[in-house]
């Protein structure tokens, strides 16, 4: 969320900011001009009621010493509470007007960022490695998988319904050993701690990152007593909100976590779109880095975050590129988003499979998440980050497409054999 005041005081760079964005400002901004100054107008002559009332106030005690009539200064007092009751409720319902206002308001995206209605206008960045050579053709995962007996789409429909998936031993297995090679390569090269957090949150969290209230259609609810609780679509909920309404010690910043959980998406919106195989899943796991900093430090964090997400295709050996998502292709939330993209030789396309954003203090003014800077009394907002680092099943599906071989085995990349114990993913039948 954006400060009120920054927005009052650049409301013209903040409509730019809309229209490159390819919003309407006028749609999101609504009546913020007047809403603002029917506001602070109430705010002022509650403020001048209540040094009337004092006055009053003082008028009645001298009154009362000198033994004279101070019925009409009490009279006086009762009108001016009533009004001034009057008028801080009208402030409050202006107030939360505006709040509704500021919460629909998508963030200022970095200089950097390339200007653009879609996706059309990202900008690649850098690729690394190169496309694997076949002298056959690549088969897509959702044949591979199933023809090797790891991949069970049928099954989990059966359990479940569409957009589930069931994997099988090797398969199993895989996911396993891409979760804790991710982690350990997170935790003992790049420096994070893990977290384990819960995989259920309340919509004070879903508020905090900017879930809630516009995505409640792409969440899954879980209603519990009177109250809400959210599957987390992601790690970056639980765990940017782990110091929700905090003050942090400069000292320690910055803080770099690290999660492996499960992610649920309703996926609302999207129907029809990546049905095949796993790619577009209502349920998926993913290791998630999440960083706090100082605002002067973000920007340089940002690039070590994309930077420790890139490590791990190139450690497993899969080519890749980064891409700068344009104005009209981030998240709300967002100042500056990289994707990374793995290709995918089976589908012979370059496929998402982390993004590492940049929000500034957008999160954190929505969380209150703030730290003390050394020798200040006051505290400032901190910047949080976060990327995936990996997608675990987008990892999986890549490391099938890249590493298949002509008689329809998968070689296993060799950071991972310690994992799993096996050089080779060979057909099984279950």
């Amino acid at each position: 969320m954006l400060d009120l005041n920054f927005v009052r005081e650049n409301l013209s760079r903040v409509e730019e900011n809309l229209r490159q964005r390819g919003l309407d400002p006028a749609a999101v901004l609504k009546d913020f001009r007047d809403i603002d100054a029917q506001r602070r107008q109430a705010i002022t002559e509650a403020e001048s009621a209540k040094a009337r009332r004092n006055k009053a106030s003082e008028d009645i005690a001298r009154l009362k010493k000198a033994g004279q009539d101070s019925s009409l200064a009490i009279a006086e007092t009762k009108e001016l509470r009533e009004k001034i009751q009057a008028l801080e409720k009208t402030a409050a319902d202006f107030d939360g007007r505006l709040r509704d206002i500021l919460v629909g308001i998508p963030n200022v995206p970095h200089p950097s960022v390339p200007v653009g209605a879609s996706a059309e206008q990202n900008v690649e960045v850098r690729r690394w490695g190169t496309p694997p050579k076949f002298d056959f053709a690549p088969k897509p995962h959702w044949d591979l998988g199933t023809e090797l007996g790891v991949l069970d789409l049928e099954r989990a429909v059966k359990l479940t319904g569409a957009r589930f998936a069931v994997y099988w031993d090797l398969g199993a297995k895989l996911e396993r050993a891409l979760a804790n090679f991710m982690l350990d390569l997170h935790t003992r090269e790049h420096g994070y701690t893990e977290i384990l957090p819960p995989y259920l949150v309340n919509s004070d969290s879903m508020y905090g990152t900017g879930q809630l209230p516009k995505f409640a259609a792409d969440l899954f609810r879980v209603p519990h007593g009177d109250k809400d609780l959210w599957l987390i679509p992601t790690a970056e909920v639980p765990v940017t909100n782990l110091y929700r309404d905090e003050v942090l010690d400069a000292s320690r910043l910055p803080i770099s976590l690290t999660a492996y959980t499960p992610c649920f998406r309703s996926e609302a919106g999207s129907y029809g779109k990546d049905v095949r195989g796993i790619i577009r899943q209502h349920q998926f796991q993913k290791v998630e880095l999440v960083k706090f900093t100082r605002p002067e430090e973000s920007y340089e964090q940002h690039e070590k975050l994309t930077h420790d997400a890139e490590s791990v295709l190139q450690k497993l050996g899969l080519h890749y590129r980064v891409i700068t998502l344009s104005t009209g292709d981030m998240s709300a939330a967002s100042a500056k988003t990289y994707d990374i993209e793995v290709w995918l030789p089976g589908q012979q396309l370059f496929r998402e499979i982390s993004s590492c954003s940049n929000f500034e203090s957008y999160q954190a003014r929505r969380a209150n998440i703030r730290y003390r800077p050394e020798g200040k009394n006051k505290t400032e907002l901190v910047h949080t980050l976060n990327g995936s680092a990996l997608a675990v099943g987008r990892t999986w599906l890549a490391i099938l497409e890249n590493y298949q071989q002509a008689d329809g085995s998968v070689m296993i990349p060799e950071a991972l054999r310690p994992y799993m114990g096996t050089d080779r993913i060979t057909r099984k039948t279950f």
